[in-house]
């Protein structure tokens, strides 16, 4: 684990003593690697070099204002799915022209939020809440900055639970919708189409679906020029993995490599979303053992977190 290290059989991050951090703060506490996280920050933003991008970080994985605060100071966006995490956002100093707003339940509370807060743009996932969006926007003479995510019905090959671009997933647009629904948000006054969204899943460890979505985006690309419907950016997701174990996930650039391979010559702006690769692997929950308990077939032994703290 990046910069978490056994010295005279004593864990330390970063040089410092774990054991030292318990006895000064408490447990159960997380420690975090700031070291790592901005290393895998600059690792994803540098793997995008000479081309037009955006690296939004994924809040919803990791939120603490402290590591908020290391993304704005390095100049990155933020991806939210809430109030609260807009809230945050701000809070650490993130540029509002550089947070994009996803999720499947925004409420007309946090839409009228991120309006204000002037939010580079909404990605949109069903045709009920862009007419909310719409309507807002209207009410607060304000032009809502527009991206549809799409479902382009792509097999992460990954876990089920964590597979999202599948046609029976709850996110996004069915693909074969996409069009007419970029025609009703030209139409909409109070809207203004400025990206192409879609996110296929979590702990992804191949890039072949990657480059099927973006393949597939790249096709609707072309049809939405047919409708005269300009784009400005093209957002990719996140859904990198990481390793647990065994596994071997392509490197940031890597992917990056590969996604270019299929759009580069569409010269947008490409918009990426990491969370686990960023921050998977640069803490841990500091706990303190309180009981040593046995029974005929086990031992256990019984410490000061729990599943509230770090679900299994």
């Amino acid at each position: 684990m990046d910069h978490f290290d056994y010295k005279n059989q004593e864990l330390h991050c970063e040089d410092v003593s774990l054991a030292s951090i318990a006895e000064e703060v408490g447990t159960p506490c997380f420690v975090y690697s700031s070291q790592t996280f901005e290393r895998h920050l600059s690792a994803v933003d540098s793997a995008w070099a000479g081309f037009p991008h955006l690296v939004c970080y994924s809040v919803k994985v990791a939120s603490n204002l402290a590591l908020l605060s290391m993304v704005a100071k390095k100049g990155l966006g933020a991806d939210i799915v809430s109030g609260g995490e807009l809230f945050r956002a701000l809070k650490a100093g993130v540029d509002p022209a550089k947070i994009v707003f996803s999720g499947v339940g925004k409420t007309a509370r946090e839409i009228i939020e991120a309006l204000d807060a002037k939010i580079m743009m909404f990605n949109v996932e069903s045709a009920e809440e862009l007419d909310l969006l719409a309507r807002i926007s209207q009410e607060r003479g304000a032009k809502a900055p527009v991206s549809l995510r799409v479902n382009p019905d792509v097999d992460p090959k990954t876990h089920k639970y964590v597979a999202t671009g599948l046609k029976e997933s709850k996110f996004g647009v069915p693909g074969q919708d996409a069009l007419g629904v970029y025609a009703k948000i030209a139409r909409m006054p109070s809207l203004e189409v400025v990206g192409l969204d879609c996110h296929i899943g979590s702990q992804l460890l191949t890039v072949a679906p990657f480059v099927e979505a973006a393949l597939r985006l790249k096709k609707l690309l072309g049809d939405l020029r047919s409708l005269s419907v300009s784009i400005k950016y093209l957002d990719l997701g996140g859904g990198l993995g990481i390793s647990y174990d065994d596994e071997r996930p392509p490197s940031p650039s890597e992917y990056a490599r590969a996604i270019l391979g299929a759009v580069e010559e569409e010269r947008l702006t490409v918009v990426v979303e990491p969370g686990r690769v960023v921050a998977g692997n640069c803490a841990v929950l500091l706990t303190k053992a309180l009981y040593r308990k046995t029974t005929p077939s086990k031992s256990f032994l019984v410490v000061d977190a729990a599943m509230n703290d770090l679900v299994r």
